[in-house]
């Protein structure tokens, strides 16, 4: 075990390092810091021994002179930390800390399995969260390369590795425990007409991935002219971008994709159709808050980049831990804002971090969270009609908030 944290402490230093690279590389003004970056003409040439995850970094302290003092802190500490993660959350995972304390141990080698599994999905999750949350915190914005990619990892393991979902405990008769992966009617037996051959589940599918298609499209919206202007404009500019083409491409190799998946059915269907709408819900929960709070508070209150990060959030973890997260991740933003608010006068925050802490804390405490919350999500088709009655109430609530962000 001690020789496997050791590796897992490099493999998660080396994730580490290629978060500084998107880091410093996807953001909107990149910035020539780090090994892996082509370096400005005014630095000294690079050393093979700057390339090593951490320590390089105690040699590019040399830079100071163009990048600024201390710039060499932040990507050391995510390096270090990310090691030391990876192999803290192996250990806590693989010993069942997503499992009932209940649970008999030893674990059986299928469990094993999921359980390396789920491992696995939740660092490569957590190695899209640390980049997009970095961006953010930086330049309150999140870039499509890093959620787009990161949602598509997720949907790929869903189908592949169903049981890298989020486990779903349940009893069996003589006082035996099942596990199982949360899907889509979870905590509920799975429908069986979501089942092939029936058509009603492609049809789901397929629409969740292509109304993501459709939202990544580049547009514009301008109405001074009149509606059937603005769809002209809106047209025309998603014709004209080379951006376009890739997510046509997209768009068909995911469908095709799905459409295999659900020929073949089994668990691979069901996980697949369980990310695909955790995806969707995830991302139209956050939409929808936008569109509300924009049109009462009458400015952008949260950007696209959130409403992609947490569908990206969505397709690893399932709707429900994706609804519980949105509903988790204020309480830390309230803090910080108001600290903000009260000390430097700064009225906005980025808040894709703050999701992403939720979703780490969802993870870590996952048996505590799905104990507390399955019986909401129980009630089945009823929770989406909730959830959709409460933007109009989300509304009424927002209006003294208008007159606190227009006063003079």
């Amino acid at each position: 075990m001690t020789l496997r944290l050791a590796l897992l402490f490099g493999v998660g230093a080396i994730l580490g390092a290629a978060v500084n690279a998107l880091v410093y590389g996807q953001r909107f003004a990149a910035r020539p810091i780090g090994p892996w970056l082509a370096p400005s003409p005014q630095v000294p040439t690079r050393r093979w021994f700057d390339r090593l995850p951490i320590f390089g970094w105690l040699a590019l302290r040399r830079e100071e002179f163009l990048h600024g003092p201390t710039f060499w802190i932040r990507p050391l500490m995510v390096e270090l930390l990310l090691g030391i993660g990876c192999a803290a959350l192996y250990r806590y995972e693989i010993s069942g800390g997503l499992l009932p304390a209940s649970f008999p141990r030893p674990f059986p080698p299928d469990i094993l399995l999921a359980l390396h599994l789920q491992f696995a999905a939740h660092v490569i999750l957590i190695f899209w969260m640390t980049a997009a949350s970095l961006i953010d915190a930086d330049e309150t914005v999140i870039p499509d390369a890093i959620t787009v990619t990161g949602t598509l990892c997720g949907l790929l393991l869903a189908g592949l590795f169903p049981q890298s979902l989020l486990p779903d405990v349940f009893p069996l008769p003589n006082n035996l425990l099942a596990v199982f992966f949360i899907h889509l009617a979870s905590p509920n037996a799975w429908p069986p007409i979501l089942n092939p051959p029936h058509a009603v589940p492609l049809a789901m599918g397929l629409g969740c991935f292509l109304a993501a298609c459709v939202a990544l499209l580049p547009r514009t919206w301008y109405r001074r002219h009149g509606v059937r202007r603005a769809v002209q404009l809106c047209l025309a500019r998603i014709g004209r971008e080379r951006y376009s083409r890739w997510i046509a491409a997209l768009a068909g190799l995911g469908g095709l994709a799905i459409f295999g998946c659900w020929r073949v059915g089994s668990d691979a269907w069901q996980g697949l159709l369980s990310a695909l709408i955790g995806m969707a819900a995830g991302g139209a929960v956050v939409w929808a808050v936008r569109i509300v709070c924009g049109a009462v508070l009458r400015r952008e209150a949260m950007g696209f980049g959130d409403v992609t990060l947490l569908a990206m959030i969505g397709s690893f973890l399932g709707w429900q831990a994706a609804v519980v997260i949105f509903f988790l991740s204020p309480f830390a933003a309230l803090v910080v804002g108001l600290f903000r608010l009260l000390f430097f006068r700064q009225r906005e925050i980025p808040f894709g971090p703050f999701l992403c802490l939720a979703t780490l804390y969802t993870i870590l405490a996952w048996d505590a969270v799905w104990n507390y919350v399955q019986g909401v999500f129980g009630l089945g088709w009823i929770v989406p009609l909730v959830l959709l009655c409460c933007f109009p109430l989300m509304a009424l609530l927002l209006l003294p908030f208008r007159w606190l962000f227009h006063r003079k």
